[in-house]
């Protein structure tokens, strides 16, 4: 199986997968005060200096959480009370779902990228907001122009929540280099373990109300006890995710192939993340490639991995007005592990595909 599915999840890096376990056998829980307990707060406060100055944060800034999309519900459902919420209308469901009824949509451009100038007079248009704006889409791979976008949300006392939680080590990610208030991460998007996220708080964020109340932990903003293995195995995960620029001419090449075969590119004039690609192969439904595709040996997907094992039309292609092709689309996303025989199985199988299931009838 060539796996080119890393949106949905990345393989295990080495390290991270090594450190988890470390974790695992050791006894201790970080918040008891015997030697054991000890030595677990040092793991735990360990990755979280290593994470917060991978990502540009104080440690004091960084909060552990179950995952991105907790981070996300975390963020839009706390700073979003008492203002407007606008959200990116290509935003992903983590985010859609925790937001209020009465929601203000940003448009975008057929290449998914926001409509900055709508943003303008939308923040203008009522009393303070919370803008929610994800730094690269996790179906096409379409990077934001995040520090723009946090500029006019100063400017208008708005706050703004970032979901990097695809482009974490794949492109650079700081929160004070992006002006964000707020910033969701995932350990299995970078190659550590599911289970483990974080939500970095910058200063205007700072008195963010808890969303998980407990026993204290995370200095009273996050109750529970922390997933130690999990988030050992985030910091290690991290320190080797360095960026996915490597894997451009492999993207490239995937691209070229599809092309070749009768393939649409989504969002090729905007900048994109350099491991993923989103192909629409017109007239076939997307669910159908990806089955075929995966009798061939090839794992990618349609859309978002979040909906229960099904294939559903985007509504991230839906709102860049693709039509049609909004049910047509595959995502190619190449893990950090991703090799040129990946690619050259990806391109045999998908032009066997196409011009089987673009034939027309006999």
């Amino acid at each position: 199986m060539s796996y080119l599915d890393a949106n949905a999840t990345e393989p295990v890096r080495p390290a991270a997968l090594a450190a988890a376990v470390a974790a695992m056998q050791a006894a201790g829980n970080p918040s008891s005060v015997h030697a054991a307990g000890r030595a677990a707060r040092r793991v735990l406060e360990e990755a979280r200096e290593m994470l917060a100055a991978r990502f540009g944060a104080a440690p004091a800034d960084l909060v552990f959480t179950s995952g991105g999309t907790e981070a996300d519900a975390w963020a839009v459902r706390t700073l979003g009370r008492g203002r407007r919420v606008i959200v990116g209308a290509t935003e992903h469901d983590a985010v859609r779902a925790a937001a209020p009824a009465g929601v203000e949509v940003l448009p975008v451009n057929r290449d998914g990228i926001a409509d900055l100038a709508a943003l303008r007079r939308m923040l203008a248009a009522g009393p303070p907001a919370l803008v929610c704006l994800m730094l690269a889409n996790n179906e096409t791979g379409t990077i934001q122009p995040i520090a723009e976008a946090a500029a006019l949300c100063r400017a208008a006392d708005a706050l703004l929540h970032v979901d990097a939680v695809q482009a974490a080590g794949r492109i650079a990610v700081a929160l004070g280099d992006l002006g964000a208030d707020t910033l969701a991460l995932s350990s299995h998007k970078i190659g550590g373990p599911a289970g483990a996220g974080a939500l970095l708080i910058g200063p205007r964020a700072a008195a963010i109300a808890p969303l998980i109340a407990g026993g204290g932990q995370e200095r009273g903003r996050r109750g529970g006890t922390p997933p130690l293995p999990a988030i050992a195995g985030f910091a290690a995960a991290a320190r080797e995710a360095a960026g996915a620029a490597a894997l451009a001419p492999l993207r490239d090449a995937v691209e070229e192939a599809a092309v070749a075969a009768g393939a649409v590119v989504i969002g090729a004039g905007a900048p994109r993340l350099p491991n993923t690609t989103c192909l629409a192969l017109p007239g076939v439904r997307a669910e159908t490639q990806v089955i075929a595709l995966d009798l061939s040996g090839v794992a990618v997907s349609a859309g978002a991995a979040c909906s229960s094992g099904k294939v559903a039309r985007s509504h991230v292609l839906d709102a860049m007005g693709l039509g049609a092709l909004a049910g047509e689309a595959i995502r190619v996303s190449l893990p950090w592990s991703a090799t040129e025989a990946d690619v050259a199985a990806f391109a045999a199988a998908y032009r066997t595909v196409a011009a089987r299931l673009s034939r027309p009838a006999a």
